[in-house]
């Protein structure tokens, strides 16, 4: 082995390996498992959420996959529908050019060249991590075969009288000239007016104030609405008022959403935009009155002077004419949240438009058929309700059938070129038509088309193709093979059904509405089946300092920056060049120049899979510190330099890893029992998902039991003169070190594959990877309780004098005596057990015992269970600094005691953990106690 870790060295070797040699593919033994990629948009790259998350979904293929399970990750990525034709539109602008100069059909087949040429990105991007997944299967929502999935859908459904087209209120983008969703939707805090606006009586004897954030919109106003109890309005109720600056009379009604005790308890209602509003008018058979064309300019159905006008010198206008006409009451400044498209920035405008929707709501159909809440929303409720599917965190079940219970039709239809087109056609008197082509429309019609068809302009939401993705990706609804453009197959149904349920969807918890509540709906319907059995909502990765992430503020980290570093001018440049505003430009350049002077030291990508492993708690967000990443860094190089420790003691002899052989020493048997246990718990972090545990069991174990303990322990052993004792323990070296390659690789696969390399010939092992080794059982490993306990009183001897030396800044080199006291007869027999390793490792000269009632010199202690261990002070330390350490040692003992007993107060942990895992924590409770006696006893004597 090299001396040094060198992460981009052996990175750049071993993912290329594993692709080939077609390591990710499904083995097609064991029991299938699998996990869908929530599909990163084409136009995407690889940011920390994304690295985040698909490092947990890597680590759960590799573990189960080293299980004997037969595993398949399916990956693909989605057409992104605005992203990518706004992406194309602007290459075009660079030209001079519109796609209306192109025309629709050369337009897509411009959108499709970008796609091939840059479309691959962000999968590549995800290689550099170390995805195990399945690359031959690789699926776009585009594709053909996930196209006629998304066909058969949309007709089945049309047909089944579950989709409809309408005219209802959408959120509309003004720019893109398209409905979007609303996680397409930012709400953005800005600083804006409260105006109050007084409407006349129509007889003008009376009059009622109203306040708007958007006085614009009055100008489609359709009643003024106040509370039903309302005593101070009562008898306006039923009249009508004056709409100031038209001509029209609006009726005053009486509805429970008015909140009669904020403002003056009266509010204006534009059904045509404003979503609650709507509701109302849609209670009271109000007619809206749409003022805005669709490029948020004022129509005809407003005042003469207004029409043309864009939406805000609308607003200047009226506010003007407001004041002039003495019916502008008051202004004052008023912070609001402002509905900001994600694509274009422009703020969204509630619309009335005509748009496709899936019935969500219905009980029934006028025909009788079931509507779309018993047919497609109750199945949805009750996957989750039932327990057939779990969410973890369980509180997420909560959000989702919370939102199901409220859920409204969901509209499918965007005004864009790019995407599934709707299979729809209308003839010349407006009739609808659905097929999957025009011929296919004709044959299902019900009643004879009236002259020519024209297919609908409009295509399918992006969210619909996704909503598919657990079963169109495995290739239904086709019979047989279904094949990508080179020919390659690439899905088979009556294959791969299998793989349906799926094992988890590791995603996050910002589109459980959009996406997960989706696809439990869509497969429950056409399948039968849940989409995935369990659904693990992972965190959202903030800064170090708990911010969201953000250009803007400079605090975004690139994860290929964190795995190859980066030096600080071309992370400046990097970070500001998308940034237009000068002065936010040098906001960011400073930040940047104060956090990373020396730029981003590079990491590799094992130490930042690491990092991830050890943040990925129950927690709705985590704090991503660049600092924490350096700290699994040298994880790394401590097991390289430990491999490199055991590789040099065991040469190049031949050890059968499947042989019974007893282990020679305690401390053998004592490493073994450790890992047992590690393992046993990482088992059952593993089902629950605990992966920050997990992370931090096998790097206590490999740091703290493996390096700093077991080596040490087995220099006695290889430098002595017991040939068998010397044998064994390099046998043990060898076969934990395996395992702990084994335990680790599903979080840190490439240095655990590199390392493995050197190691597989010295065991004689016939597999040439790590990842074709089974993962490491805690039944594969014999406990042996009664050496674990002489190992563990030697440690705890050990490293009471250690911590003496340490706090005392007694020279390392320097031989000191060693005095023991108390204790009962085991202690006895352990020190003179171990005295020859006590005197070498801890650099002491040999024990002598304190006979009880005698007197004892001024010493600083060290407490192991009912023994003291005693370093006297005379000419090595000071008696005021020694009562010091005692101190802050009885202030350690106490936080143990605490944490031991918050533990075992959880619920969930007694309930869940190993019964073996917590019985070791009731005893950790004894001994500290027992310990801390012996250390306030100390302190007195003092």
């Amino acid at each position: 082995m090299e001396k040094s870790f060198e992460p981009a060295r052996i990175e750049s070797k071993w993912y290329e390996c594993w692709e080939a040699s077609g390591a990710f593919k499904p083995s097609g033994q064991g029991e299938p498992y699998c996990i869908l990629l929530p599909p990163p948009n084409v136009t995407g790259t690889l940011h920390m959420g994304h690295a985040f998350q698909q490092t947990v979904m890597d680590m759960l293929v590799r573990y189960q996959r080293m299980r004997g399970m037969n595993t398949l990750w399916q990956v693909g990525t989605d057409h992104a529908g605005i992203a990518t034709q706004k992406i194309v539109e602007n290459q075009l602008a660079v030209e001079d050019k519109t796609r209306h100069d192109l025309g629709r059909d050369a337009f897509v087949e411009r959108v499709w060249k970008w796609k091939e040429e840059s479309g691959s990105t962000i999968t590549n991007q995800m290689r550099r991590i170390g995805a195990a997944a399945d690359w031959s299967r690789e699926r776009f929502t585009m594709d053909e075969g996930l196209s006629a999935a998304v066909r058969k859908v949309f007709i089945d459904w049309y047909r089944a009288g579950l989709i409809y087209r309408g005219n209802r209120l959408v959120n509309w983008d003004p720019v893109l000239g398209t409905a979007v969703s609303d996680l397409e939707v930012n709400n953005v805090e800005r600083d804006g007016h409260m105006w109050s606006i007084r409407y006349m009586t129509a007889d003008g004897t009376a009059s009622l104030v109203v306040a708007t954030t958007r006085p614009e919109t009055m100008l489609g106003d359709v009643a003024v609405a106040v509370h039903p109890e309302d005593e101070r309005y009562a008898h306006l109720v039923g009249k009508t008022l004056k709409l100031p600056l038209t001509d029209r009379e609006i009726p005053v009604i009486a509805d429970d959403y008015v909140d009669k005790d904020f403002g003056t308890g009266c509010v204006k209602i534009t059904p045509a935009h404003d979503f609650n509003d709507y509701a109302i008018g849609q209670r009271h058979k109000l007619t809206p009155i749409t003022i805005f064309t669709l490029d948020a300019k004022v129509n005809d159905n407003a005042p003469e002077k207004y029409r043309g006008l864009d939406r805000y010198d609308a607003r200047k206008a009226v506010l003007a004419d407001l004041e002039a006409a003495g019916l502008l009451v008051e202004t004052k400044a008023h912070k609001l949240q402002v509905p900001v498209s994600q694509r274009s920035d422009a703020v969204i405008e509630p619309m009335l438009t005509d748009q496709w929707f899936v019935d969500l709501t219905s009980d029934v159909q006028p025909d009788g058929r079931p509507g779309g809440r018993k047919a497609i929303t109750e199945p949805a409720l009750d996957a989750v309700r039932s327990g057939e599917i779990k969410f973890v965190p369980e509180n997420w079940s909560t959000t989702y059938t919370q939102w199901l219970d409220n859920i409204q039709d969901w509209c499918i239809s965007r005004q864009l070129w790019w995407g599934h087109r709707i299979p729809a056609w209308y003839d010349e008197a407006g009739n609808i038509f659905v097929g999957e082509d025009e011929a296919d429309a004709r044959a299902h019609a019900t009643t004879m088309p009236v002259g020519a068809l024209r297919q609908d302009e409009d295509v399918l939401d992006t969210w619909f193709s996704s909503a598919l993705w657990p079963f169109s990706t495995l290739g239904w609804p086709a019979d047989g093979p279904v094949t990508n453009e080179r020919g390659e197959v690439v899905a088979n149904w009556a294959q791969d059904k299998i793989f349906l349920p799926s094992a988890v969807l590791v995603t996050g918890f910002d589109i459980i509405f959009f996406w997960v509540a989706r696809m439990v709906m869509t497969t429950k319907y056409f399948t039968g089946q849940i989409p995935f059995r369990e659904v693990y909502i992972n965190a959202i990765v903030r800064d170090a300092e708990g911010q969201k992430m953000s250009k803007s503020k400079g605090n975004t980290l690139d994860p290929l920056d964190l795995i190859d570093g980066i030096a600080l001018e071309p992370l400046v440049a990097k970070s500001t060049r998308s940034l237009l505003i000068p002065q936010v430009r040098a906001k960011v350049e400073k930040r940047i120049r104060k956090d990373y002077p020396d730029g981003i030291p590079a990491i590799g990508t094992d130490a930042l899979r690491f990092t991830f492993a050890a943040l990925a708690s129950y927690s709705r967000t985590i704090n991503f510190d660049i600092k924490r990443a350096e700290g699994y860094k040298a994880f790394c190089n401590k097991l390289w330099n430990a491999a490199r420790f055991v590789l040099m003691n065991v040469e190049d002899s031949g050890f059968d890893i499947g042989a019974s052989k007893k282990p020679a020493t305690e401390a053998e048997r004592w490493i073994l029992t450790r890992l047992k246990q590690t393992l046993a718990e990482v088992e059952q972090h593993f089902v629950s998902y605990r992966f920050d545990h997990l992370a931090q069991a096998l790097y206590e174990f490999v740091w703290n039991e493996y390096c700093d303990w077991f080596l040490e322990l087995s220099k006695p052993a290889l430098n002595g003169d017991d040939a068998d004792a010397a044998t064994s323990t390099r046998r043990t070296l060898l076969v934990v070190l395996e395992a702990v390659l084994r335990a680790l690789h599903p979080v840190i696969p490439f240095i655990t594959e590199e390392i493995y390399q050197e190691v597989a010939p010295r065991l004689g092992l016939a597999e040439t990877s790590v990842f074709a080794r089974p993962y490491p059982r805690a039944a594969g490993f014999a406990a042996d309780e009664a050496a674990t306990a002489e190992i563990e009183w030697f440690k705890a001897v050990l490293s009471g004098i250690r911590r003496i030396r340490s706090e005392m800044n007694i020279p390392p080199g320097k031989t000191i005596p060693l005095l023991l006291a108390d204790g009962d007869a085991h202690d006895c027999t352990r020190a003179a057990k171990f005295a020859s390793q006590i005197a070498f490792l801890a650099r002491t000269e040999a024990a002598q015992w304190i006979e009880a009632g005698a007197g004892e010199p001024a010493a600083a202690a060290a407490v192991v269970g009912g023994l003291r261990v005693l370093i006297p002070l005379a000419g090595l330390i000071d008696l005021g600094a020694e009562k010091s350490r005692l101190a802050r040692e009885i202030g350690r003992i106490e936080g143990e005691i605490r944490k031991c007993e918050s533990k075992l107060g959880n619920a969930n942990f007694v309930a869940n953990a190993p019964a073996e895992v917590v019985a070791q924590e009731r005893q950790r409770i004894t001994d500290w106690n027992t310990t801390l006696a012996a250390l306030r006893e100390q302190a007195g004597k003092l």
